[in-house]
């Protein structure tokens, strides 16, 4: 593996370096994905790209080809039989394949960076997963760099070591000293072999690769070619046996020599099937999974190509054709090893000698140089593979400080820090003391990470993005849950415990991440996934098998200016009960005009409010060239199929002063997640937010929380309820919520141990009606409740004020609406309210005409005057312009019930929810009717006035 360091920004050209990419020549353009602040760019000289054989083919099968080929192939053979052992193989290679063709997929869909798998996983699955699996592998290439040295150790120790039991040397080169200390001091000397290799001289090994393979390939060519020429012969084992049934029949206590047959049937029928046995070197039980744990580390070699992809000359191409090439060629290899060893060799040397191939050998040394080549060569590549992930890792800054030191690099671009980690953590992995001990850790890891990779496949595939068109095209979704079921059925199978562990630490790091790690600009693949289930299930939502049972509000909030409006904001997101919940804005002007839709620049900024305040909604922005006709706009097209808005939401049109709430302390309460302290300024403005500035008092009215004073008369607000009506859509004015504070409204008053809510279902402005169950009754009862269902607002109390006169049994109507409650499971405590005082008043005013009024809104002096004249030319129509209401109604009347109310109010409540009327049908009644409105709330506190025009309640299971 040449020394590198690897990209972790998109590019156009896998052929363009990293130096090019940080300051990329004149005239060309690269795509890079935003830096860290604390990175610095490396300058160094570009390395010669692989080619296929060379960067792909070589290490893979050098991978593959290490410690099974050499020291556990006869293992594997003599505890499992042949039959067991190719059953091994195939189901090894099965998931393995399965593997290879999702990262044939993925690697042929566009340019391919330096980063192998993890590369892979996270820009497939986003940072998250990417982040957690990059650690998991960098892990198995630590554990897997641990498993190589000991493999070699254990050679060493095989040819050189001195007999711990005191048994006689065989041969005059035993002179080192074995043991748990030796064999870790051997381990330790071989580990900084390979450190210093990776620091001083990655170029060296990379050079050197070609040659490794050349000797592996001969060794195992004298291995074949041994089978053949050697002559049957009679194998001293090494160290004692354990004690059991005596195979080759030389006495009742354990055997000391072993035969090479050579090629007899006998000798393969006794080899055929499984004989379970005690493992010489752990002195554990051997079983199907532990043997598997062992075997299948000679197949996880299978991402040695595509960690090179950042040194290959063309990644696409010769991914997919160097790993497959190499894994059909080991594939064969191993099974016709198999095959030889169980025709040639009897079940003692298997079980007691894991270095016989070197004492059948044509010239034992071959089999000694083969072992020590392809071991160094694999536990160097995955030390270098692991340094290489642990700084992907850190350059993408997923764990923040944590792994910060791993992103220095030397002069010649060598991250020497992440070499260094890895070390220490191979160094640690070693007192295991045995390669059988780690063998089943190490393939656990490596199948998480396959696993992962066909996730990553399946989830690509699944989602149906247009731009996944990968030119490999042998793979579907069912090869890649074939992959993922394999891995996890072999991960418990080898060993539950430690796989229960890896899956909860990749969780763990998962959630870790989600939480911690800055947003990437890599593209999310759930984000896909969302898209394609949201739009299939917006399909299947039909609106025609709508049902009242299952109503629940799907709000639009017209919005002006945020600044005023945080209150009512994050009121409306309370009250939502999981329904669809949209900001909408009016922004008036003529696309002809403009040279550029003015509103895309703005959504970040709404979509920075939405998350700032951590509410659940979306924004639906829109031009007009009113503020009537955007709201139109937004009534029609807000939503899709079923999820469409059934309640506007409107601000009070009052002659308010609107304040910012973007800055300042209410802020810090009105929500829940804030990424950046407030200002205590009022200068300064928050980043995320590019609002336009209230309006001063200076300016005449104001709009309250909804619309602009000058873009927005009561003609023109009231017909926005009129259509909002004429569209069945429920309607709610919303006034006094500009300094709404739910923390606040949700405290108890001093010396009281309760929140209200008060309900007023009844119109109001139609003194002689007495229903309180029609449907817009009804529709503010639901509310109410939808309110009190809200965790935060559970505590608070419904309070239902009943109207009535004296005159009429004040006990019946009482006990009628305790009934209603109680079969509508409404939990509320009914107060009757007389008003024979007020409804007095409204009769004795009934004949009177032209009463000078007090002005309504400051500024509109010669509006009023001309709707008072109107009002007195329109005598005998008046009363039919008000269908809601059979009568005319007098100031006093309405201040007479405005102080009712507030009479009521001990203690005041958090919010109010009073009755709307609907508005008049002749339009020059607009303004009297808001004026009405104006004067029943004046000084209420936030309250809600609701008009409901659909059945929200059912009585029905």
């Amino acid at each position: 593996m040449t020394e590198r360091t690897p990209l972790l920004h998109y590019r156009l050209s896998t052929s363009v370096n990293e130096s090019e990419m940080r300051s990329p020549p004149a005239g060309h353009t690269v795509e890079q994905r935003p830096a860290s602040p604390r990175r610095k760019s490396t300058p160094h000289r570009q390395p010669q790209k692989l080619s296929t054989f060379f960067g792909v083919v070589i290490p893979t099968l050098l991978s593959m080809f290490s410690v099974v080929v050499f020291l556990r192939l006869g293992f594997v053979v003599g505890q499992c039989g042949l039959y067991q052992a190719i059953a091994m193989f195939l189901v090894a290679y099965f998931i393995i394949s399965m593997t290879v063709l999702s990262v044939c997929a993925i690697s042929t869909n566009g340019a391919l960076d330096a980063g192998g798998a993890y590369y892979m996983i996270s820009r497939a699955l986003g940072p998250e997963f990417g982040g957690s699996i990059g650690i998991m592998f960098f892990l198995a290439n630590v554990c897997g760099s641990a498993l190589y040295v000991l493999g070699l150790v254990e050679a060493i120790v095989a040819t050189f070591g001195v007999p711990e039991d005191g048994a006689a040397v065989s041969s005059s080169y035993q002179m080192l000293p074995s043991g748990y200390w030796w064999s870790l001091l051997y381990g330790t000397g071989v580990a900084l072999l390979c450190l210093l290799v990776c620091l001083v001289g990655a170029h060296i090994y990379a050079k050197a690769t070609f040659l490794i393979f050349l000797v592996v390939m001969f060794v195992l060519g004298t291995i074949f070619i041994s089978f053949f020429a050697v002559r049957p012969r009679t194998i001293p084992l090494p160290g004692p046996a354990a004690p059991g049934p005596v195979a080759n029949g030389t006495g009742p206590g354990p055997p000391s020599t072993a035969n090479f047959t050579g090629f007899k049937l006998d000798t393969l029928l006794g080899n055929l099937p499984a004989d379970y046995t005690v493992d010489y070197t752990t002195g554990t039980m051997m079983t199907f999974a532990t043997v598997f744990a062992v075997m299948f580390n000679g197949c996880t070699g299978i991402m040695a190509g595509s960690n090179m992809s950042g040194d290959l000359k063309n990644p696409s191409y010769s991914i997919p054709r160097g790993t497959i090439t190499a894994v059909i060629f080991t594939f064969i290899i191993y099974n016709l090893l198999s095959l030889l060893v169980a025709c040639s060799c009897d079940r003692t040397l298997l079980q007691k000698d894991y270095s016989f191939l070197r004492d059948i050998n044509v010239w034992n040394p071959f089999v000694t140089i083969g072992v020590y080549s392809s071991t160094l060569s694999a536990a160097m590549s995955n030390l270098i593979g692991a340094s290489r992930i642990l700084y992907a890792l850190a350059r993408d800054d997923l764990f923040g400080k944590v792994l910060s030191p791993a992103k220095r690099t030397s002069h010649s671009g060598n991250p020497w820090v992440s070499v260094l980690i890895s070390w220490f953590l191979v160094q640690l992995v070693l007192f295991s003391g045995k390669l059988n001990t780690i063998a089943s850790i190490v393939t656990i890891f490596f199948l998480l990470v396959y696993a992962a990779v066909d996730l990553a496949c399946l989830a690509l595939e699944w989602a149906s993005a247009p731009n996944f068109r990968p030119t490999f095209r042998y793979f579907t979704w069912h090869t890649c849950v074939l992959g993922i079921v394999g891995c996890a059925i072999m991960m418990f199978l080898i060993n539950a415990i430690y796989a229960s562990a890896s899956i909860a630490f990749m969780l763990l790091l998962l959630l870790l991440i989600h939480y911690l790690s800055p947003t990437s600009s890599w593209g999310y693949i759930s984000q896909a996934l969302i898209f394609h289930q949201v739009r299939k299930y917006l399909l299947m939502l039909d609106v025609r098998k709508d049902h009242v049972k299952f109503w629940r509000p799907q709000v639009l909030l017209m919005v002006s200016n945020p600044r005023s409006s945080v209150g009512l904001i994050t009121f409306i997101n309370d009250i939502k009960k999981s329904g669809l919940y949209v900001l909408g804005h009016v922004q008036l002007g003529d696309l002809n005009t403009l040279p550029s839709d003015p509103l895309q620049s703005q959504y970040d900024s709404w979509l920075s409010l939405v998350d700032h305040l951590n509410i659940k909604a979306f924004v639906n922005l829109t031009l007009a060239d009113s503020v009537r006709h955007g709201v139109q706009h937004l009534l029609f097209i807000s939503g899709l199929g079923g999820m469409r808005p059934n309640t506007l939401v409107l601000g009070f049109y009052d002659g308010s002063l609107p304040e910012d709430k973007l800055i300042g302390p209410l802020l810090s309460t009105s929500r829940s997640t804030d990424p950046a302290s407030p200002s205590e300024d009022p200068e300064e403005q928050p980043p995320l937010f590019h609002f336009a500035s209230l309006r001063g008092s200076s300016d005449g009215k104001d709009s309250g929380e909804f619309g602009d004073g000058k873009a927005l008369g009561p003609q023109e607000y009231v017909a926005v309820i009129a259509d909002a009506m004429k569209m069945l859509k429920n309607v709610a004015l919303a006034r006094y919520f500009n300094h709404f504070d739910r923390a606040q409204a949700l405290s108890p008053p001093a010396g009281k141990g309760a929140v209200y809510v008060d309900v007023w279902p009844v119109n109001l402005l139609r003194p002689d009606s007495c229903s309180y169950v029609d449907t817009c009754s009804l529709f503010l009862l639901q509310l109410a409740c939808i309110l009190n269902m809200v965790r935060a607002w559970r505590k608070a109390r419904l309070r239902l004020f009943l109207c009535v006169e004296t005159g009429r049994s004040l006990r019946g109507s009482e006990e009628k609406l305790g009934q209603l409650l109680k079969e509508l499971r409404i939990k509320a405590n009914v107060y009757t309210v007389p008003w024979d005082e007020q409804v007095a008043l409204h009769w004795q005013r009934q004949g009177e005409s032209g009463r000078k009024r007090p002005p309504f809104l400051d500024g509109d002096k010669e509006e009023e005057r001309r709707a008072a004249e109107e009002e007195e030319e329109n005598e005998d129509d008046y009363v039919n312009s008000f269908p809601s209401n059979a009568t005319r109604l007098s100031d006093e009347y309405l201040s007479a019930v405005n102080q009712l109310i507030l009479e009521q109010a001990r203690p005041p409540p958090a919010v109010r929810f009073l009755y709307l009327p609907r508005p008049p049908a002749d339009t020059r009644r607009y303004t009297t009717y808001l004026r009405q409105l104006d004067l029943l709330t004046q000084d209420l506190g936030p309250t809600l006035l609701i008009h409901g025009v659909t059945p929200v309640i059912t009585t029905d299971l």
